[in-house]
């Protein structure tokens, strides 16, 4: 049975911020002391990569960050995780799952699922074969660490676009293997201030001093992994995000696209709501969610998968858990971030509103004069010129 150690019962006072995932196992608010966390944290593995590529990889982020997966803040008023790596959220259930509705399959009915460098293995690329031929969905997806990433190539009217992961399928009409039509997933994660520096170095610390009892330390001295841990980026991620995201939105309209997933935290989705206006969520009766503004039950190919880390005591590292999947649009998306947003900022007793309050509290030390009836303004001459 595996077992957590929960750092919550600590008396010391804890940083607001901490590393909750390290080389893909909790490490905040509860400690995995699983033997797969350990030989993981010893060996300084990311288990993600290492599962979809199936040979042993290490983590590929700098000595700062290094192990770093998700991020624990209150940025949003409760505690959340946020993804702070990109691999940390190549969950298969997840991918399957959007293969499925990029490709209309019946959630029982089966897919094969493969990441392209595994076709390089005979075996592997035998039996995908062996699916194309006997008309069962086969799916190959393509990331930066797995086949590299696919690019939308620039034109004097438009910008150069990676995608995050792509899929497509391969299919056969009997004599012939060709490819089908390709689906863009994307995973957004959350740039923070400062640096994980510090954090890391006292994680890497007290596992190699207290290799035999490292859970247990943790659990004593949470702060360990909070030094100098600042706070989620939330206003510039959104506007790097929203773009992107309505631009492959756009995308996955195309005839020859399936569609485009958008994979975020619920950290993530929960900090976008000043941005997009707070829309309200309708559910579907296909158990999917629209926003408001939408037509029900009308075809969509634009998806915002909205996720959150399971911390569960038993297993590690933690799956990723659907929360609500959202069908929606780019013009949808539009409506609610610059019509819906603006209009409660300009509303009366808005924060619009706080702009001139805001002007003439700075100006005041500076012109006091603001505050006072002209008779009693002492305005004195300017000095002689020299």
């Amino acid at each position: 049975m595996a077992a957590v150690r929960s750092s919550s019962g600590s008396s010391k006072k804890s940083p607001k911020n901490h590393v909750a995932e390290w080389y893909g196992h909790r490490v905040f608010p509860v400690v995995a002391a699983t033997e797969e966390a350990e030989r993981d944290r010893t060996a300084g593995r990311c288990p993600f990569l290492t599962q979809v590529t199936q040979q042993e990889t290490s983590c590929v982020k700098n000595a700062n960050s290094s192990g770093v997966c998700t991020v624990s803040a209150h940025s949003n008023g409760e505690r959340q995780d946020w993804l702070v790596c990109p691999y940390r959220a190549l969950d298969f259930e997840l991918l399957l799952n959007a293969a499925r509705r990029f490709y209309r399959v019946a959630e029982k009915a089966p897919v094969h699922l493969v990441a392209a460098p595994l076709l390089a293995d005979p075996r592997e690329r035998a039996r995908f074969l062996s699916s194309v031929r006997a008309g069962t969905p086969s799916v190959v997806y393509f990331q930066n660490k797995l086949g590299g990433e696919i690019s939308l190539p620039a034109t004097p009217g438009s910008p150069e676009m990676s995608f995050d992961a792509t899929m497509v399928t391969v299919e056969t009409d009997g004599t012939r293997i060709e490819l089908g039509r390709y689906g863009v997933f994307e995973i957004q994660t959350m740039d923070f201030h400062g640096s994980y520096a510090a954090a890391v170095k006292n994680l890497t610390d007290a596992h190699r001093l207290h290799k035999e009892s490292f859970p247990e330390a943790l659990r004593d001295h949470p702060e360990w992994a909070g030094e100098r841990m600042e706070g989620p980026n939330i206003a510039n991620v959104f506007k790097r995000t929203f773009y992107q995201m309505m631009f492959k939105f756009r995308i996955g309209e195309h005839e020859s696209s399936a569609g485009c997933v958008f994979a975020i935290p619920k950290a993530v989705w929960d900090s976008w709501q000043r941005h997009l206006g707070a829309p309200a969520l309708v559910p579907n009766r296909d158990g999917t969610w629209r926003l408001a503004v939408q037509e029900p039950d009308k075809e969509v190919s634009a998806w915002i998968y909205v996720f959150d880390l399971d911390e569960s005591e038993t297993e590690s590292p933690n799956s990723l858990q659907l929360w609500r999947v959202i069908g929606t649009n780019a013009s949808s998306l539009a409506h609610y971030a610059i019509n819906v947003a603006p209009d409660a900022a300009l509303a009366a007793g808005g924060s619009v509103d706080n702009i001139a309050a805001t002007i003439r509290g700075r100006l005041l030390p500076f012109l006091p004069e603001l505050d006072l009836a002209p008779e009693h303004w002492t305005v004195e001459p300017p000095p002689d010129s020299v």
